[in-house]
C-alpha cells in the first residue's frame, strides 16, 4: 500500500509540474481549453517569457508524460513481482488514478485556480477575470474523466494480470 501512495504522490507532482510548464513556458492552447472562457479570451495572445521557452516547455511536458507512463509501468511491475491478483492491481490503479483526479479537482482547480494568484502570476493579463472565482467551470470535462478512470484501471489491471 505504501508503494501505491508514493506512486500517487509522484503522479500528483508530475501533474503539477506539467501544468506549471504549460502555463509558464508557453501559452499552450490546449491547456487554455480547461480554463473558464474569460481567461481563455484574455490569455489567447500571451507570449512566452523568452524565445526558447516553448522548447523548454515541450521538453518538460514530454518528461512529465514519460514520468506518468513510468509510474504506471512501475506500479504494474511491482505488482507482478509481488504476485498481485487482478483485484489487487485494480485497487492499486484505482487509488492512483482517483488520487490524482482528487488532487486535480481540489489542489489544482479549487486551490490553484480559484484561491491563489498562481496562474495570474504567469498570465498577468488575466488578473481581473471573473473565471478565477467560478469553481466547477469544467464540470463536464471532469465528469467525463471520472467516468473513464475505472475503465482505464480495469484495462491496466487486466494487462498487468496477464504477466
Amino acid at each position: 500500500m505504501l508503494i501505491t501512495i508514493i506512486l500517487t504522490f509522484i503522479m500528483c507532482v508530475l501533474l503539477f509540474l506539467m501544468i506549471w510548464s504549460a502555463v509558464y513556458f508557453f501559452p499552450w492552447k490546449r491547456l487554455l481549453k480547461f480554463m473558464p472562457e474569460d481567461i481563455q479570451e484574455k490569455a489567447k495572445d500571451h507570449r512566452p517569457p523568452f524565445m526558447t521557452a516553448p522548447t523548454v516547455g515541450r521538453i518538460c511536458l514530454i518528461l512529465c508524460t514519460a514520468g506518468f507512463i513510468a509510474v504506471i509501468v512501475y506500479g504494474g511491475w511491482d505488482g507482478v513481482q509481488k504476485g498481485y491478483t487482478f483485484t489487487q492491481f485494480l485497487i492499486r490503479f484505482m487509488i492512483i488514478l482517483f488520487g490524482v483526479k482528487a488532487f486535480d479537482i481540489i489542489g489544482l482547480d479549487y486551490i490553484l485556480i480559484t484561491k491563489t494568484q498562481f496562474i495570474q502570476h504567469y498570465l498577468p493579463e488575466t488578473k481581473e477575470c471573473k473565471g478565477y472565482h467560478s469553481f466547477g467551470y469544467n464540470r463536464k470535462e471532469q465528469l467525463k474523466q471520472i467516468v473513464s478512470l475505472p475503465f482505464c484501471a480495469l484495462l491496466t489491471s487486466w494487462i498487468c494480470s496477464l504477466f
